[in-house]
């Protein structure tokens, strides 16, 4: 099946959905010049993605993506919020912050209802699912305008899963990947394979495309995974440094610095696995921490620490999220990053 033709594109480069570094523009700037912007939608609330929808219709005839998490919300847990709580106390104390409880941001929500009825008065031509995918009657709802489903695999029983279910085409998630890690059938880290391990090993076990993501930012990395199969590909971390992206300057200068070139996975952030650029908080607690409370709860009480220390120009409490291939990250329009690896997929 010729992915390109299948999603409407003019060529198969995916732009991964960012949560918290982008919306509509990026993925506007991505679409226009043939390839597939995403504007991640798990931290919009109706009335903002209804007007996030609007500015990419109105910007745009091409197709987009629009990308939904699909955990389970989590029952409070008042003994493991204290555990975490106590954790961070030295830290409170440290830069004398008051330690009244905090309130998160926005909330990473699943796909719902609300979400559904949004999207029905757009439908958009392409939805993408991270963590496996919603209840079928909310997924026949988006069926029924003829939307293609894309949903993110980290091993092979995962595609195998997905493909049962009848989606378009698989993400491979490989473990260089920045950001959440997809996994949605199991929690164990060994597991995990890099991109060029488990492409193959995904594409010898199911029939649908498979679009390759994780480590892939300049045209040797597209040349790869296609030699091997994919039929696409889906680049999230060559974006971060795009005028278009709304990166914060700490996480900019943190992509520019040599730190760039050390990332590690860790559940500190938001209680589930993610991979970012290792920082002081990382260091000190160890990346993966058990005291950390079910995702998405454990920002909650990072949030003080994490807006005071930005204050001062230093992530070390926020997330860094960003793949392991610290190369092919360039301060450029977000137009070109899409021109050169579409052109690497013409030749590959």
């Amino acid at each position: 099946m010729d992915l390109a033709r299948t999603l409407g594109i003019e060529f198969p480069v995916i732009q991964a959905p960012m949560a918290g570094v982008q919306g509509a523009a990026l993925a506007l700037a991505v679409s226009r010049v043939g390839g597939l912007g995403s504007l991640p939608a798990a931290m919009l609330g109706p009335q903002t993605l209804r007007a996030e929808l609007e500015a990419l219709r109105g910007g745009t005839e091409r197709p987009f993506n629009v990308n939904f998490f699909c955990h389970a919300t989590p029952r409070p847990d008042a003994a493991r919020e204290a555990r975490w709580e106590a954790l961070l106390a030295p830290y409170y104390a440290e830069f004398g912050i008051d330690r009244a409880p905090a309130r998160a941001g926005a909330p990473r929500l699943p796909f719902g209802q609300e979400a559904v009825e949004v999207l029905a008065d757009f439908t958009p031509a392409v939805i993408s699912f991270h963590f496996g995918l919603p209840p079928e009657p909310l997924l026949r709802r988006v069926r029924a305008w003829g939307a293609r489903i894309l949903s993110s695999a980290t091993t092979v029983d995962e595609a195998r899963w997905l493909e049962a279910r009848g989606v378009d085409a698989i993400i491979a998630q490989g473990s260089e990947a920045g950001g959440h890690r997809g996994m949605f059938l199991a929690e164990d880290l060994a597991s995990q394979q890099g991109t060029l391990e488990l492409l193959p090993r995904i594409l010898q076990s199911v029939r649908v495309p498979v679009i390759a993501a994780g480590g892939i930012s300049e045209a040797a990395d597209v040349t790869a995974v296609t030699r091997l199969g994919a039929a696409g590909v889906q680049v999230g971390s060559a974006y971060l440094l795009c005028p278009e992206a709304t990166t914060s300057p700490v996480h900019r200068a943190a992509l520019r610095s040599e730190a760039a070139a050390h990332t590690a996975v860790t559940n500190l952030f938001s209680g589930r696995a993610a991979r970012g650029i290792v920082n002081r908080l990382m260091r000190e607690l160890g990346p993966m921490n058990s005291a950390a409370p079910e995702f998405p709860l454990a920002g909650a009480a990072l949030a003080p620490l994490r807006a005071h220390l930005e204050r001062m120009g230093r992530g070390d409490f926020s997330p860094l999220w960003a793949g392991a291939n610290s190369r092919g990250r360039r301060e450029v329009p977000a137009a070109q990053v899409t021109r050169d690896l579409g052109s690497a997929l013409a030749y590959a």
